[in-house]
């Protein structure tokens, strides 16, 4: 039986009436006598019987509504708990960043969140580029904010909370410095730095691309493991590597030099949860973190958190 039948039958069990059952259930009353009709001719035996001024259970029809009386009050119990726990923002929320950029609004957005829900503790972890999804998928995350593109089945994507422009680090006195801005196609002209790690592909060829978009190869350096590593290689003059406007807030030094693309698209850093794990914090802590997003500094452009 499907769950609308069996929502059919127990309501007219109840009420012995066609006209009251499909008021109760919001459905045409040829709709209830078509479910129960059908309902019947599958099992093979007549569970009610009805006359024009009259409707009762048969004896089949009796022993239907007893067995699954208990079976319906057990389901409903279950979803009352859900939608219970759906509801319930208490407990600890663990959040995971990649850049000292989002790391900011999260704090600003814990302060706002902790107003509104005081029952509810949210801890943030530093999450490595080159293993971004390990910790969220071994359950030390609840939900994260990393860069696109995500295309990962058992993960969910949220709202974007921050967009910035791609810039280019480059060895203090570079070639390049003299330019008001690069293109992708000047790539094919250095050797880029990237990150290693349990990084997929896809994320590599977006951040890190082989070729540029004329086809011309960009050569790589040998790949690192932490992004700090990529900056310390770029300050001794061992190639160059993309990053972030913001980030030179963070990570200005005095041998390195940023240099603004004229063609890149901005790296995105948008949430992300595990598929199915959704909940009601999950839900009022985003929000939030949206909010503060668009209210701060964040270089984000109206309708940038959909």
């Amino acid at each position: 039986m499907e769950r609308h039948e069996i929502e059919v039958f127990l309501t007219l069990a109840e009420e012995l009436h066609f006209r009251r059952t499909s008021e109760r259930l919001g459905l045409a009353q040829g709709r209830v006598s078509q479910t129960v009709k059908k309902l019947e001719r599958r099992l093979g035996v007549p569970l009610f019987t009805r006359t024009s001024r009259h409707v009762a259970l048969t004896p089949t029809g009796r022993q239907l509504r007893d067995d699954l009386l208990p079976a319906q009050e057990q389901l409903r119990r279950a979803v009352d708990r859900a939608m219970a726990a759906g509801r319930d923002i208490r407990g600890v929320l663990h959040v995971g960043y990649s850049s000292a950029m989002v790391a900011e609004i999260l704090l600003k957005a814990i302060d706002v969140f902790r107003s509104r829900h005081p029952d509810c503790e949210v801890e943030i972890h530093e999450v490595q580029i080159s293993d971004p999804f390990g910790p969220i998928r071994s359950g030390r995350l609840d939900l994260q904010v990393t860069e696109r593109p995500v295309e990962e089945p058992d993960l969910t994507l949220g709202p974007v909370v921050l967009r910035e422009s791609r810039m280019l680090m480059v060895p203090l006195g570079h070639p390049f410095t003299r330019r008001a801005s690069v293109s992708l196609e000047d790539l094919a002209e250095a050797t880029l730095l990237a990150v290693a790690g349990a990084v997929p592909q896809y994320w590599l060829d977006y951040h890190y691309p082989r070729h540029t978009p004329s086809g011309l190869p960009i050569a790589h350096a040998p790949a690192t493991t932490y992004w700090t590593e990529v900056l310390n290689l770029v300050g001794r003059g061992k190639g160059v590597s993309c990053a972030s406007e913001a980030a030179q807030r963070y990570y200005a030094r005095p041998d390195v030099e940023w240099v603004p693309f004229s063609d890149a698209t901005p790296i995105e850093y948008g949430f992300l949860w595990p598929t199915g794990a959704e909940n009601a914090r999950i839900r009022a802590f985003t929000d939030t973190a949206c909010e503060v997003a668009l209210s701060g500094p964040a270089r984000m452009p109206p309708g940038a958190s959909g």
